[in-house]
């Protein structure tokens, strides 16, 4: 069974099966629990020290969004992510955010962004700790918090569940690294934009921002991106 660290400590959501489920989650999209490998729920279980049902209720839930299949009297293998879906994912996601980025600048009531910039604040945090459940976890609520301003709760919520099922494999990879930090400080450049009333820019901030799902998440180089 692979070593992953992201699971202690499990984050502060509502309730027990949440946490777990939120680690796991945080595991798999960013390749620390790689494709293929095998999970039990008894030995997850004693990792995060809780009994084995909340981490099956979890993976359950988790398989639904294809992250994860069940193997009879085994546990639960985590799936292979193919490149194809990973990049058609990534082309719908750039075709809602980025023009959303550039309504929103300058339509944020300027009391929100205190709350935002401590969100933003939390995912540099993470990712210069390592801590790749705390990353995650504070950048779906940064990108959610911003979204959640837009007047279509359609769109909104369609783009959080493409979030939720972008896979990033090469994610843990990049721990103390330099595109680690320059995606995390993307959040306050983004704001800034936002702010300054900058739709133009603040689109191409999100468009970029997006590319790291194919780009330095995937070990490419971006220069040409």
């Amino acid at each position: 069974m692979s070593q992953f660290s992201v699971v202690t400590p499990l984050p502060p959501v509502q309730n027990l099966r949440e946490r777990v489920e939120v680690a796991l989650e945080a595991a798999i999209r960013s390749g620390e629990m790689p494709a293929g490998e095998l999970f039990s729920a008894p030995a997850l279980a004693a990792r995060f020290n809780v009994s084995a049902t909340p981490v099956r209720e979890a993976m359950l839930n988790l398989e639904k969004l294809g992250f994860v299949e069940a193997v009879r009297n085994k546990g639960f293998r985590v799936t292979t992510v193919r490149d194809e879906d990973v990049a058609n994912i990534v082309a719908v996601r750039r075709l809602l955010e980025p023009p959303l980025m550039r309504q929103l600048a300058g339509e944020i009531p300027a009391q929100a962004f205190a709350e935002l910039r401590e969100t933003a604040d939390a995912i540099v945090a993470g990712a210069a700790q390592g801590d790749l459940t705390s990353y995650l976890e504070a950048d779906r609520a940064f990108h959610e918090a911003v979204n959640a301003h837009s007047d279509n709760p359609r769109l909104t919520s369609l783009i959080s569940q493409l979030r939720k099922e972008t896979r990033l494999p090469g994610l843990a990879g990049m721990l103390a690294t330099e595109e680690l930090s320059i995606s995390a400080a993307e959040h306050h450049e983004l704001l800034d934009l936002l702010e300054a009333g900058d739709g133009e820019q603040a689109e191409a901030v999100m468009h970029r921002h997006i590319g790291h799902v194919i780009g330095w998440w995937a070990g490419r180089d971006e220069s040409e991106s």
